[in-house]
């Protein structure tokens, strides 16, 4: 009968046993929170490796030009210069030549955007971690965007204005043709027939203008790394990633 008993109280603790280490295991297996800093940690991964991608895909040679979705063209205020040049012989060339170097400028000035976001990157709060982490699928380009976009004009703006100071046809470059095309329809449309016909002045800055499309293209690119990232676990390349993403 003692024997019984004390075969019993063992059975007993060995089940317990097995409870206890049934539930250890699943503790184990169940995902912990994250803290803070791995989220922060884990974001900073993502935009790291997704901001030096698309700079770097961009900075290539062709980054910008053989890439429709990026490749930056003339405002189509200007259709009446390419219209015009294209009539005189060599002018389709000198129109392309003119969109290349524009597109190599952008490519140039894509090889020092890496720092920049970089910098954005170190500054990166708790708060905008989590905010990024729980938005949108482009949260994060969205915080680079506004985070860089002055200083990456201030890098972009001067290749892209220099590309368009370079004289083409007549000696002539694509930025003086430009001005002296809106400063004729402007006197047109801001004269009395041209108020009474509607027509409106051309207010353009073709510097400016080709700038923000170059820095679209960038900001584009980076959107599409953020996406990847955060909707196909192939993307996450590191545990860090896997863990902050596949919690989000």
């Amino acid at each position: 009968m003692r024997l019984k008993f004390t075969a019993v109280i063992l059975l007993s603790i060995i089940i317990a046993g097995c409870a206890e280490l049934r539930q250890i295991a699943e503790q184990l297996d169940s995902p912990r929170p994250l803290t803070n800093q791995e989220v922060i940690d884990g974001l900073k991964q993502a935009l790291t490796i997704g901001a030096d991608s698309a700079a770097s895909g961009l900075s290539a040679t062709d980054g910008y030009y053989r890439d429709q979705a990026v490749r930056i063209l003339l405002p189509p205020e200007a259709q009446v210069i390419t219209e015009n040049l294209s009539l005189i012989p060599g002018g389709k060339k000198l129109i392309d030549d003119v969109i290349l170097r524009i597109n190599r400028a952008a490519e140039d000035a894509a090889k020092e955007a890496a720092p920049v976001f970089a910098a954005a990157v170190r500054n990166m709060t708790i708060q905008d971690g989590f905010a990024i982490l729980r938005g949108e699928n482009d949260a994060a380009t969205q915080y680079l965007r506004s985070a860089t976009w002055n200083e990456l004009y201030g890098l972009y703006q001067p290749r892209i204005k220099n590309s368009i100071d370079r004289p083409i046809a007549g000696n002539i470059s694509t930025g003086e043709s430009w001005d002296v095309l809106t400063g004729q329809w402007n006197r047109i449309a801001n004269s009395a027939m041209g108020r009474m016909s509607d027509l409106k002045p051309v207010d353009v800055e073709l510097d400016r203008y080709l700038t923000e499309r170059a820095l679209d293209g960038l900001f584009l690119k980076l959107a599409e790394q953020e996406e990847l990232i955060r909707t196909n676990p192939a993307a996450r390349v590191t545990d860090l990633l896997r863990r902050v993403f596949g919690q989000g």
